[in-house]
């Protein structure tokens, strides 16, 4: 029977033992810009739609990004490719980048787009409060996910994944 010291130490072993490519595109030439595309792509769509106010817009711009920002970096666990014996099922794609390494380049220009949405948002919306409220709450959700201490934390268990390396 192994220890969680000794279980941790393979799991570094197997993560280090090849590239993620789950994980490295987010530094690869273009991911940033593709990172503001997609933003000006929802912007332009919520627009684009007959009978929705500018300020409604900005507010669907808002929470469909970070909806999805969520759902892709902090929810969904493991990769999608077969060779890596399982070393990153139980990491989100947030825990994966740049190694876990906190506060790379990376790490924070990811943070650093929803804070900018927030902001042109809430400037957009002419600081109305239910809005504000709103894209706040948004906001939040994302940011918290983020932060270094929910590192590998699973909120209430959702998402735990237990290893057994016997």
């Amino acid at each position: 029977m192994s220890t969680t010291k000794e279980n941790k130490a393979f799991m570094t072993l197997d993560q280090s033992s090849m590239p993620n490519f789950n994980s490295s595109w987010v530094n690869y030439k273009g991911a940033w810009s593709t990172t503001i595309f997609v933003v000006i792509a929802l912007k332009t769509l919520f627009t684009v739609i007959p009978f929705i106010s500018p300020e409604a817009s900005w507010t669907l711009t808002n929470l469909s990004f970070n909806l999805g920002h969520y759902i892709m970096f902090h929810w969904v666990q493991g990769i999608p490719f077969e060779n890596n014996q399982g070393a990153y099922d139980g990491l989100t794609l947030w825990e994966q980048i740049d190694g876990g390494v906190q506060f790379t380049a990376t790490r924070k220009f990811l943070t650093a787009v929803p804070i900018a949405l927030f902001l042109l948002s809430t400037h957009y919306t002419h600081y109305d409060v239910f809005l504000f409220g709103i894209n706040f709450t948004a906001l939040l959700v994302v940011l918290v996910a983020k932060l270094p201490i929910m590192h590998r934390v699973r909120v209430f268990g959702i998402g735990k994944v237990d290893y057994d390396l016997d």
